[in-house]
């Protein structure tokens, strides 16, 4: 894999910003589709990681099967993650007839340390939660990295992809935040330079792109499909239309 550079972390809050789609609105509607019994009583409890490099929460032989690909630091992710996903595990993961399969769609240093964090303990109920409290605390991480010194963020150009994200973790805080949180400092530094794991979200998010028409995040998939937002109309209404669709 090429040395990713880190040049653009000055100005990473802007850009993660315009990789964003709007922001979305909310609705609740309720599925039609009897539930189906989960093996553990949760479906939204049960974890597995699909071929495709994603976390896959639920049934995975659901009938209807949501992707999302988002950047962790992505504001608009972040949003959903907040204050939509409730809504789809509630209404529609837990009923065993929707599944959801999370999938990085990365856009720079921080991005690929965050998932590397959240990815530690992997396909476990522990992802969702780490993705989740990331996206949570998505700001105060931009702050703590903003406030480096530029000629610090120079230098992480000429370490190894590696060094980078252990190095990019720990200025915004992110390992010692995990580690509040379960996931030892020691098992967070080693993940943070797996190479295997940086390979694999490099290369996730150059499948996503040869295959989908990504022009932003969150993007979703229903079944194979992507989800357009007609204008004016935000991520949850278009996503909760292609699911009831589907169902």
């Amino acid at each position: 894999m090429n040395k990713l550079s880190l040049a653009i972390a000055a100005s990473l809050l802007a850009l993660g910003t315009a990789a964003c789609k709007q922001e979305p609105t909310a609705q609740n509607n309720n599925p039609a589709a009897a539930p189906v019994q989960a093996p553990n009583g949760d479906w939204s409890q049960l974890v597995s990681q699909t071929t495709e490099g994603g976390m896959l929460m639920g049934n995975p032989q659901a009938s209807v099967k949501v992707i999302e690909f988002a950047s962790m630091t992505c504001p608009h992710c972040a949003d959903f993650a907040t204050k939509d996903k409730p809504k789809l595990v509630e209404q529609y993961v837990k009923t065993g007839n929707v599944s959801f399969e999370f999938r990085n769609f990365v856009g720079n240093g921080l991005d690929i340390a965050a998932s590397l964090i959240a990815r530690c303990s992997g396909a476990t109920p522990q992802f969702y939660a780490l993705t989740d409290g990331i996206f949570a605390d998505q700001r105060s991480f931009f702050e703590r990295f903003q406030a480096v010194p530029q000629d610090q963020l120079v230098a992480l150009q000429s370490m190894s992809p590696a060094q980078q994200f252990q190095r990019t973790a720990q200025y915004a805080g992110l390992q010692e935040w995990a580690a509040q949180r379960g996931l030892p400092s020691g098992k967070s530094l080693q993940c943070l330079g797996n190479q295997a794991e940086i390979d694999r979200l490099v290369q996730m998010t150059s499948d996503a792109s040869s295959t989908y028409d990504i022009t932003g995040t969150p993007t979703f998939v229903v079944n194979g499909e992507e989800v357009r937002p007609q204008p004016g109309q935000g991520n949850w209404p278009a996503l909760e239309g292609a699911i009831k669709a589907a169902l």
